[in-house]
């Protein structure tokens, strides 16, 4: 009966470890000035769109990106999902469209950039990146460096 404390502490350690993937780009610009961090934003759609599925669980759901995102990284997600169940309410996908509208006016799916603090694009990713989570990070910081 001892472990189940020691279970629930490392369960919750992990679920504060996991980045946080936010939807307001105005705070996050505000956040990674203050922070002195960087802008990831993925354009996905969650429901529909297999190598945005595939990405997020082979890089952005693995603990080698979120250990680095965490320190380093203000994450957006800008989602379209297609599905009644998985709909937006209407300012959240007024708010996608217009980041769409500056950063991906072609609409490719899945569709990754790093941005400084101010927005300006580092570096983008077109497509499944097919790497591992450690080679993406290290992607990252060389567009950083």
């Amino acid at each position: 009966m001892k472990k189940l404390p020691q279970i629930f502490l490392l369960f919750s350690a992990v679920l504060l470890m996991s980045a946080t993937w936010r939807t307001d780009f105005s705070k996050a610009k505000t956040e990674a000035k203050q922070e002195h961090k960087y802008i990831l934003i993925k354009f996905s759609g969650s429901d529909w769109c297999i190598p945005c599925i595939k990405m997020e669980k082979r890089i952005f759901d693995k603990e080698p990106f979120q250990n680095y995102a965490n320190g380093n990284l203000i994450l957006i997600n800008a989602d379209f999902p297609r599905q009644k169940k998985n709909k937006l309410d209407k300012e959240l996908v007024k708010a996608n469209e217009a980041l769409a509208e500056q950063y991906n006016k072609s609409g490719h799916f899945p569709y990754t950039l790093l941005l400084d603090a101010n927005g300006k694009v580092l570096k983008t990713w077109d497509g499944y990146k097919d790497a591992t989570p450690e080679e993406f990070v290290s992607e990252i910081k060389a567009a950083i460096k």
